[in-house]
């Protein structure tokens, strides 16, 4: 049977959902903010909304020894986000986590890599994705964000929507790029999205809702990159 304390807890847990999807935030981050709650929760029997600094310092000292600073951080991050549009608490440990601050920086790859990697592509719309990223200086997630609209030829720019900090940005369109991606189109036609999913075959390509699958596109060029013997981290794979 339910407890009181379960059922505040689950009540609370929906409010926190709601408010993360009204701030518009991207679903990854709504996924780690609501995970974060669901881990504290169980390790305090959820009973977390009266949390002491004393208490967060040994749940946050356990996390470190176990998890990546990067979940320490969402974590983190997401129990303030509960504790002031849920609770509509001040945060009680001010500073009491300072990851340290690092950044690996993508390896640079050379044009005659990049070649390398495009002819070892021989899936069409890997191929062509691959040379949209790379030519447009874009992240994998917004690069399969792309849509027909974003596609500004007259003015020789591109509309990358939702990007990092969910700011949009234009990027300049090299003649290249466009005359591919033209011509590519002119192979599936689907009317909104650049890269539809392959799930239905060329026949279903113009009526797909969804992109690229994320896990393929990583997967392919992950196999391609070792194919042609790279050992690199390129950014097109994060």
């Amino acid at each position: 049977m339910e407890s009181s304390t379960e059922a505040i807890f689950k009540q609370n847990y929906q409010l926190h959902l709601k408010h993360l999807k009204l701030k518009g935030l991207q679903p990854k981050t709504i996924e780690a903010y609501s995970r974060a709650i669901r881990r504290i929760g169980d390790r305090f029997y959820h009973q977390i909304d009266s949390l002491t600094e004393h208490q967060l310092t040994d749940y946050f000292t356990e996390l470190v020894a176990s998890h990546s600073w990067s979940t320490v951080k969402l974590d983190l991050y997401g129990l303030q986000f509960y504790y002031a549009h849920v609770l509509r608490k001040p945060w009680v440990a001010p500073g009491l986590i300072k990851p340290p601050k690092s950044q690996r920086l993508p390896d640079i790859v050379t044009v005659a890599e990049v070649q390398r990697i495009f002819a070892a592509t021989h899936v069409l719309s890997y191929r062509v994705f691959f040379f949209t990223l790379y030519s447009l200086g874009l992240r994998l997630g917004e690069g399969l964000r792309l849509q027909v609209g974003d596609i500004d030829a007259p003015r020789g720019r591109v509309h990358i929507r939702d990007a990092k900090g969910n700011k949009d940005r234009f990027v300049p369109l090299p003649q290249a790029t466009h005359q591919l991606l033209r011509r590519f189109w002119l192979v599936h036609r689907n009317p909104v999205l650049l890269f539809p999913n392959r799930h239905g075959g060329l026949n279903g390509a113009a009526s797909a809702t969804t992109p690229l699958d994320r896990g393929g596109v990583q997967v392919t060029l992950h196999k391609v990159i070792a194919a042609c013997g790279l050992k690199k981290r390129s950014r097109l794979t994060a």
